[in-house]
């Protein structure tokens, strides 16, 4: 049994009842921008998430607050242009920052657990390639998020269609 950090699980589907309301900042990238690092937005964005402590200015964060990098907004599909917001749970969203909601619905869940951000990388190997082998759940490319909750522990949630 493979039993590697970064080694995700099998994808498991949940349905959403309730959206997630969060508070944060975004841009807007393509996955070509993200292969040269003159071009790429995202590690940018988290360096000025943290370094500009956006989650600590959102009431009710606590350092046991999960963290989220919501993808939406796709112009098309993985070959488009999308939005990334890295966020925060939020009740209220603080001047300055993005309201952002990621609708209720069904997502395929894909888990990890290891170092970032090679982990992270490697989950998003992993959904790459289970949406290349004809799924049984076709994405929707509406919203997509990544939810970091400590301990190097990832749960990337993809937009699917139900049959």
């Amino acid at each position: 049994m493979d039993q590697l950090p970064h080694h995700p699980h099998h994808p498991h589907l949940v349905h959403r009842d309730q959206p997630l309301h969060l508070a944060g900042i975004t841009t807007r990238t393509t996955n070509a921008a993200e292969f040269s690092p003159a071009t790429a937005k995202i590690a940018p964005l988290w360096q000025r998430f943290f370094s500009e402590r956006v989650a600590q200015s959102v009431p009710g964060y606590s350092p046991q607050s999960a963290l989220y990098g919501v993808y939406s907004a796709y112009a098309s599909d993985a070959m488009g242009a999308f939005d990334l917001s890295a966020a925060v749970l939020a009740t209220e969203v603080p001047e300055g920052l993005d309201a952002v909601t990621v609708p209720a619905g069904p997502y395929l869940v894909f888990e990890a657990q290891g170092p970032m951000p090679a982990t992270v990388i490697a989950l998003w190997a992993a959904v790459w390639q289970h949406f290349q082998d004809q799924p049984a759940y076709p994405r929707r490319y509406a919203s997509d998020f990544e939810e970091y909750r400590g301990d190097g522990r990832i749960a990337i949630s993809i937009g699917v269609e139900l049959p």
